[in-house]
Parts: structure tokens; sequence; C-alpha cells
């Protein structure tokens, strides 16, 4: 079968018309990860009627324990179909073993280390490729973690980036338990025995999440942990990040708290950011959830427009008619 790509083998599985979108899904074989056999779903949702005519690319990234009906229900609902349906070149990829991208050989040891060095820098050639544009980018939760790792990490830069949105973001939350060393060892000993944790029977979301990932996160929590790798201090590469960003946190998310969110936006070094809270206070109609910032008919009616809004000019103060926004730098 011939490729959809000059860059490495990409194949269309399927191109489909959902009422007025349209979607084609395809599927990434990158080969530039130590594990050969990872392969990455990325669905491509555009106007049905103007598919020959798109416009600015938007690449959305799902949190943990989801797939890509965070931004597209079966029904034609979310921020992603809300975005193609105001004319915004839509791609939605889902990140290893989650939805349409298949469980690659090493699944367990995945890591956000994995998908910011490897996943993301061919997600972003193949959509450039493909839109002959440099694409926005939005992460949710464990999405926006891997887009701050990949530009910390230098993996990501103004070449592949027009725009960063984090929603629901941090890395500073501090779990005290985990700077006592034998109780660090003695989860991580523990948590080795599985293979992954079970999204539904954690009651966290419809997909399972690698172990890796667990292991990961406590490593970075611990006594000398930092948001890094072995190579890499993500943490302090932030200051060195010059795109637009736009920070969204929500008063009533006790996940990612907003005080985390905002110390995130604060090391990054970009000259134009943007920070939101979705809370009661700030002019909203009530305070927002973790999910609910971005999945609810509330953010349906106040938040998306803003994210449309900061696509179109991120340069520009997301200013409304309620919401109160913290501009900084």
């Amino acid at each position: 079968m011939q490729s959809s790509s000059s860059l490495f083998p990409v194949a269309l599985i399927s191109a489909e018309r959902r009422g007025d979108l349209s979607e084609d899904v395809y599927r990434l074989k990158p080969g530039n990860s130590p594990d050969g056999t990872v392969e990455l779903a990325v669905t491509r949702l555009g106007l049905a009627e103007v598919a020959e005519s798109r416009g600015v690319p938007v690449i959305l990234l799902h949190g943990s324990f989801s797939n890509r009906r965070f931004w597209y229900s079966p029904k034609g609902l979310g921020l992603g179909a809300y975005l193609a349906r105001q004319g915004f070149d839509v791609w939605i990829p889902e990140m290893r073993g989650h939805g349409l991208s298949r469980r690659n050989r090493d699944y367990a040891k995945n890591r956000v280390a994995d998908y910011a060095r490897y996943d993301l820098p061919a997600i972003a050639a193949f959509v450039r490729e493909q839109s002959g544009q440099i694409p926005h980018w939005i992460g949710h939760s464990l999405g926006g973690t891997t887009l701050a790792a990949a530009l910390g990490g230098q993996y990501l830069g103004a070449p592949a980036v027009a725009s960063v949105a984090l929603f629901g973001c941090q890395v500073s939350r501090t779990y005290w338990p985990l700077k006592i060393p034998p109780v660090e060892w003695g989860g991580r000993f523990i948590l080795k025995r599985f293979a992954q944790l079970s999204g539904a029977r954690l009651k966290r979301g419809p997909e399972d999440e690698p172990i890796g990932l667990a292991l990961e996160s406590m490593r970075w929590h611990g006594l000398f942990g930092r948001f890094g790798d072995g190579e890499r201090d993500w943490w302090k590469g932030l200051a060195e990040v010059d795109v637009p960003l736009l920070a969204v946190s929500a008063a009533g998310d006790r996940q990612d708290p907003d005080w985390a969110c905002r110390k995130l936006l604060e090391q990054v070094g970009s000259e134009h950011r943007q920070y939101l809270c979705l809370g009661r206070r700030q002019g909203f109609s009530g305070d927002f959830g973790h999910v609910e910032m971005l999945v609810s008919k509330a953010a349906q009616v106040e938040v998306w427009p803003l994210v449309e809004r900061w696509l179109k000019d991120p340069l520009t103060p997301v200013t409304g008619a309620q919401p109160e926004v913290l501009a900084v730098g």
C-alpha cells in the first residue's frame, strides 16, 4: 500500500463523512523510537463540504485514561468538532495503546519521555506536511504535561509550534509520602508487578494507562526528583521556551489545582503568556472541574469560544464580556 506521507509509512485507514464533518483516520509508523512497533492513530476533522480548503491546523492531545472521544464524540460533539465547524483543520492523535493506536511491544514501559521525544515530533512533522502550515497545540491534563515536556526538552519548538494551550496541567503538586525513600521504593516495587492501570476499575476513564507512566511520575515526585528524564531537565528547559502560551485552570479542579497550573505558566520564558482560571470569582457561571473545563454544556458556551479566540490571535489577550483574564509577560 502506498504511504500517505513522504516522511515515514502512513496509511489512511478510514475516510468517512460524519454529518457535516469529514473524518479521516491515519495510522503513522514513525520508526523513530527504540520500539519499532509503535503506531499512532491520528484523526483529521474538517468540514465535509470544504475538505479541499482547510484552515489553520490545531492538534488536540487527550489526557490520561482517555482517547480521541474526549474531543469528538460519536454524535459529533466536543471541542474538536466545534473547532472544525469554525473552519480549523483539526488533528486528534491517540497516544500509544489508546483508542485506535495499537499497543506497542514495550507498552508497559511507555512514558511521557517517549511521547515527548519521539511521538509528538513525528505528529508535528506529519501535520505540517499535510497542511502546509505550523500547527497550534492544545493539551488537557497528561496531554498538556506531555506538551510541556516536549517544549522543555526542546523536542518541539517554534518551527513546529504556532502556539500552545494547556488545560488542567501542572507538575508541582507535592505528594509528601513519596519524599520518604522507603515509601517510594515500596510503591515502585508493588507497581512493577503490573503492566497497566485500569481506567475502568479506577473509575478514571475508558482507557488503561501503562505502568511506566506511574513509575515515571513517582520518580518526578521523589525526594530528589525533577520534571525531566535522565538526559534533560524539562523544568529548566521551559525557561527557554518562546512560543505563545495559554494556561487554563479550573477553580473546582482537585487533581490539578489552580496554584500549580499557574506555577507551570510562570516557569515558561515566553514573552506572550496568558493565564485563565475558570471559576465563579473570575466571572464564569460556576467553578469548573478537571473534565468539565472542556467537556460540559457550560464549557461549550463559555470556554470553547475563548479557545477559538486564542487560536485566531494568540498575541492578543483573551478577553470576553465576563471572564477575568490575567495576562503575563
